[in-house]
């Protein structure tokens, strides 16, 4: 964990270069390890907007509630089952943002036999928030069993790139089934970062696969009540 404080806020204005679409769907059910399949299906309506590099496709994620509900087991060929309010997002360049929404409004797409037919689609801003988050960053070798030589290889990269992490925590490994076989991956946390760093980072991901979901960050309630509870323990 890397860990310094810094309250030097400035007023920034959230740049509308790279967005989220966030589109309406019609689909019961996805397998939970669906970041392939719905990349392909999803590349084959828009493939120049695809072969951007800050092109990404969020995955589908439903969380566990307190409530007894575990989430379905993947090896065991379990499904996600979906509401009616689960949205497709997908981050794109500007440019690419009305043919995106053009190519897949009433697509219907397969993603490992199950149905999605896609809707219309709301544009939104990245989030300028401090404290950001990824749920997949590919693993490089030794990093899943060495928690610390992936956050190394993270602080310098982003160094390497003009910015300084002053707060990150990594998180839980997983696998997923990538192009060439199965991935391993690992989340991540960065947190005290200034507005056009949080935005620059979300722009660009971290690692490859964006179209799978890797290295895509979304905005995060806080890193502080992490840090707290790992003090008290």
């Amino acid at each position: 964990m890397f860990w310094q404080e810094d309250d030097q806020p400035k007023s920034f204005e959230i740049p509308d270069d790279v967005v989220d679409l966030v589109f309406d769907i019609e689909c019961r059910e996805l397998p939970v390890d669906h970041a392939h399949d719905l990349a392909a299906a999803i590349r084959t309506h828009v493939p120049k907007a695809a072969d951007d590099a800050r092109f990404g496709v969020h995955n589908i994620h439903l969380a566990g509630s307190q409530n007894g509900w575990e989430r379905p087991d993947p090896k065991l060929g379990q499904r996600l089952i979906l509401s009616r309010r689960t949205k497709l997002t997908i981050r794109v360049a500007k440019e690419h943002s009305e043919d995106v929404q053009q190519a897949l409004l009433d697509a219907e797409l397969d993603v490992a036999g199950c149905r999605m037919k896609v809707g219309r689609a709301k544009s939104k801003k990245l989030s300028n928030q401090g404290t950001i988050f990824s749920r997949y960053v590919v693993l490089e070798d030794g990093e899943a069993d060495d928690e610390n030589a992936f956050l190394r290889r993270i602080v310098a990269h982003l160094a390497a790139n003009g910015i300084q992490i002053k707060k990150a925590l990594c998180g839980r490994t997983a696998e997923i089934e990538g192009p060439d076989g199965t991935l391993q991956t690992r989340s991540i946390m960065l947190a005290g970062l200034r507005p056009e760093e949080s935005i620059r980072i979300q722009q660009e991901g971290i690692g490859p696969l964006r179209g799978m979901g890797c290295g895509i960050f979304i905005p995060h309630k806080g890193i502080d009540a992490v840090k707290k509870a790992e003090d008290d323990s």
